[in-house]
């Protein structure tokens, strides 16, 4: 995927990379696959706010996405790839040759005609799905992958990102995630081979405020610049520090590399090494 570069004729052309949707080739979405979306700007079920900096942005149009590929032993061609503005990665419309269509998503590599399977017996090939349990081999790539079989893919379904098969022993596969994360998971779990697709996301250069607007993100204030009362790192004359020995969130807790995970999570005897901490 091609980065579309611009030069500084405006403030907003400035530092603005944006994607060459050369991989797209479809503009509007398969209807019988679409639904409404309300937007919640960041707000629970009771209207207060939980996730800050949310609002406002362009309407979207949801498409449903097959993360669980059971349509086990049925080959399916995919028809077009399309862009899907609810995430980063592309999406990809296959036609069953029972006459259903899908979308899964763009594993890169996959083009128009392509034929993709899901099931035990599926070929070892970029865009199908398999259990863990079967013949891949060790180093393989996936992604789109199950933590609980039959519920659907979970982990690693952002754009860029992929896993790969580390080991496999007994009735568990162990496995390295994007976060350097190693984990075991049942063999019983689908995954996707391949890469996902639209790499050169994290390439992008917004330009100016207006293109966060539009994706529906709001302004962050830093807490330095606020009052004692609304912020731990509030208050003082002129430009001042933190004040404390680290960093703090609005709420007086630690902000960064403190580990906020249970101590008595049900998953923590399958993590074998945690994640980098930033």
């Amino acid at each position: 995927m091609a980065i579309r570069l611009y030069k500084a004729y405006t403030s907003g052309t400035r530092n603005r990379a944006i994607l060459h949707f050369g991989e797209a080739t479809k503009s509007k979405p398969e209807k019988i696959l679409t639904c409404g979306r309300v937007s919640r700007n960041g707000r629970n079920n009771t209207g207060s706010i939980t996730s800050k900096h949310r609002g406002g942005g362009h309407k979207r149009l949801y498409r449903t996405i097959d993360f669980r590929r059971d349509k086990l032993g049925v080959a399916g061609a995919v028809a077009s790839v399309e862009y899907d503005p609810n995430r980063n990665a592309f999406i990809c419309l296959v036609n069953y040759i029972d006459g259903e269509k899908r979308y899964v998503l763009h594993a890169r590599g996959l083009k128009i005609g392509n034929v993709i399977k899901s099931g035990a017996k599926a070929p070892v090939s970029i865009g199908n799905a398999l259990p863990l349990s079967t013949d891949i081999p060790l180093g393989t790539t996936i992604h789109n992958v199950e933590l609980t079989p039959g519920k659907g893919g979970q982990l690693v379904r952002a754009a860029g990102t992929v896993a790969k098969l580390v080991a496999k022993e007994g009735q568990l596969a162990t496995l390295r995630l994007p976060s350097s994360e190693i984990r075991l998971v049942a063999q019983s779990c689908l995954a996707s081979i391949g890469r996902v697709g639209n790499i050169d996301i994290s390439n992008e250069g917004s330009g100016k405020a207006g293109s966060r607007r539009w994706l529906g993100k709001r302004p962050k204030v830093r807490g330095s610049a606020m009052n004692p009362v609304d912020h731990p790192h509030g208050g003082g004359e002129g430009r001042t520090s933190v004040g404390r020995k680290k960093p703090a969130t609005p709420w007086g807790s630690i902000a960064f590399g403190k580990r906020s995970r249970k101590n008595r999570k049900y998953s923590n005897s399958f993590i074998l090494r945690r994640r980098k901490v930033q």
